[in-house]
């Protein structure tokens, strides 16, 4: 019986190193698999894309165009404006109607450095607004957190403030 005994614990513990080794094997190809992904994750990329969807932006502001603008925007983004509430969903075209009534005819942005991963970005920069006649009206730093949507980098979160000095009382 005891030798019985022996030989079923040496032939579990031969079956359990086998699973064991399976398990181990299969978290190896499963980190293969993530290490491909971020293989085929560039920033490089991501930033061209970037600098695409910002040039419609741009577009759209030239052309006054809310509807334009709003479209490179997730459906739940935000967007945190200097001195008042954020602008949610569907209040981002009319945002950005009244920015293009009260005179903004271009816009300048500059990337200064872009970070993540495949399913968020974050885009940090500087602005330019500017009137009729090239006169500039504010000029300061934005950050946006950009999410994939459909294979498409959308805008998801979008704040910004001015660098301009505080206009004086009189």
């Amino acid at each position: 019986m005891p030798k019985l005994f022996n030989q079923l614990i040496l032939a579990a513990s031969a079956i359990f190193m086998v699973a064991c080794d399976t398990a181990s094997t299969d978290n190896n190809s499963s980190d293969a698999t993530e290490t491909k992904d971020s293989v085929n994750f560039n920033l490089s990329n991501v930033r061209s894309s970037i600098e695409t969807e910002n040039a419609k932006l741009i577009d759209g502001i030239k052309k006054g165009d809310s509807a334009a603008i709003a479209s490179n925007y997730t459906s739940d983004a935000w967007i945190m404006p200097p001195n008042s509430e954020a602008v949610r969903g569907n209040d981002i075209a009319p945002f950005w109607g009244t920015f293009i009534r009260m005179g903004v005819k271009d816009m300048k942005l500059s990337t200064d450095d872009i970070s993540g991963n495949e399913e968020q970005i974050a885009e940090t920069g500087t602005y330019e607004i500017y009137g009729s006649e090239s006169k500039l009206l504010d000029k300061g730093k934005y950050i946006v957190v950009w999410k994939s949507v459909n294979g498409s980098w959308k805008m998801y979160r979008d704040i910004f403030n001015t660098s301009m000095p505080a206009a004086t009382a009189k």
